[in-house]
């Protein structure tokens, strides 16, 4: 039995570190709780109360006299239900719980004990989700304070200059490290260059960075190998092909919690230069002679989903945007006392300067930049994302005016399947002529 429990133990560690694109393979929980709602689209009517079958399942049998112990409450939010279960001779116990009076999220967590080891699961279903407004107010100069930041970041030159990687080509394409000025001078945006090695004018997609501090590599898989110029970038004013050890220690130094860094200050926020280097960007891109600059598109995810927004908004040269679950939406949801995404910047009412701090946070929200969004967006969100809750994330999208498509794969959490993965790529070469 101990020798049983080392592996298994060693088996769950292992599904923690194993990254997305390793989860195709047969590497699976030796035991999982699963949940089986009575709405097979996860989508119920306000105060329609929510129907669950729930299992403990070994080798994908259901196992019976489990104990389950169980919460349930509003994404994000302190459970208003916790009580324990045991599954019947069949392996599964239904639970009847009550839905919500206002349209969101709920979330049901379980928990279970096998042979000494703990596992658990969570499912997140909505309630009239499409119905979600904003608690996210529009300053009254939000676009002139936007419009001005950018005009006078864009009297700075970009001074480009792009540097060939050649470890990195391929007999398709070949790649570069480029870096160009940023809203002050000095100051700079570094990125991964993808070319055609064909002559021509190209379509381009920019694809703006998740959170974090790493190195960049450059665009790979579908656009990397279509006929496009694809720019990944990093936002950090920093080289983005250092040596591991180097990001490390920006992580936990200077770059530690950036995305609070001066969040009382709309002029002095981290993320206000952040903003107007990722527009730059296109800029960068509209300047190079193999680029077809009435072609650009822009996605990204999470951080990145913001940042598309971003982008779009600012830039009607974007023809076409994909964005996928993003943060810094709905950022004082928490202090209006609902869902927040992430940072999750106000989880304490009575922080020095709060009000300010959410008041700035309005400068920044995804939500507002969706307003000015005009380009057709491909939008992705997971309902069981527990980074950026899918309240924050479909607040977004139901924000949008723009033509749009929403996919929600339902399990995801913080990730997408391979499968939209390509989508998203198909979809953005098409919307380009690229494909």
């Amino acid at each position: 039995m101990k020798a049983l429990k080392q592996i298994l133990i060693w088996s769950v560690l292992m599904l923690g570190i194993l990254p997305v694109s390793a989860q195709k393979t047969n590497v699976r929980p030796y035991v999982s709780v699963q949940f089986v709602p009575n709405h097979s689209d996860w989508n119920y009517r306000l105060d329609e109360d929510v129907v669950i079958d729930l299992s403990v399942c070994r080798s994908y049998v259901a196992l019976p006299d489990m104990k389950v112990d169980y919460e349930w409450g509003m994404d994000t939010r302190s459970p208003e239900l916790v009580q324990s279960v045991v599954t019947g001779a069949d392996g599964v116990v239904r639970l009847r719980l009550k839905g919500s009076d206002v349209p969101g999220f709920k979330m049901l967590k379980a928990t279970t004990v096998v042979d000494g080891i703990t596992y658990s699961n969570y499912i997140k279903l909505g309630f009239e989700p499409e119905r979600l407004e904003p608690t996210t107010q529009l300053p009254s100069d939000f676009l002139s304070f936007w419009q001005k930041s950018l005009k006078k970041a864009r009297e700075v030159p970009l001074l480009p200059k792009m540097t060939l990687q050649p470890d990195l080509c391929t007999s398709s394409y070949d790649v570069y490290m480029i870096k160009f000025q940023n809203a002050r001078p000095g100051t700079y945006i570094y990125g991964m260059l993808t070319v055609p090695k064909k002559e021509g004018r190209f379509a381009a997609v920019l694809k703006v960075p998740g959170a974090g501090v790493r190195a960049y590599h450059g665009e790979r898989g579908i656009l990397a190998e279509a006929d496009a110029v694809t720019l990944q970038i990093g936002i950090h004013g920093i080289p983005v092909n250092m040596d591991d050890y180097i990001y490390q220690e920006m992580r936990a130094g200077c770059l530690k919690s950036y995305n609070v860094q001066q969040n009382d200050d709309r002029d002095k926020y981290y993320y206000k230069n952040v903003y107007l280097g990722c527009v730059k960007a296109i800029d960068f891109l509209a300047q190079l002679p193999m680029v077809d600059s009435e072609r650009i598109g822009v996605y990204g995810g999470s951080q990145g989903g913001l940042l598309s927004l971003v982008v779009a908004a600012l830039e009607p040269r974007v023809k076409c945007v994909s964005c996928s679950y993003p943060a810094m939406a709905e950022i004082a949801g928490r202090y209006h006392g609902r869902a927040d995404g992430w940072p999750h910047l106000f989880l304490k009412p009575d922080e020095p300067g709060i009000e300010e701090k959410v008041r700035v946070s309005g400068y920044y929200d995804a939500v507002n930049f969706a307003r000015y969004v005009k380009q057709p967006m491909l939008f992705f969100l997971g309902y069981n994302d527990m980074v950026c809750c899918p309240t924050s994330t479909y607040t977004v999208y139901n924000t949008l005016t723009c033509p749009k498509q929403l996919y929600t794969p339902l399990d995801c959490g913080h990730w997408l399947y391979p499968e939209q993965q390509d989508l998203r790529a198909h979809w953005l070469l098409k919307q380009l002529g690229a494909e």
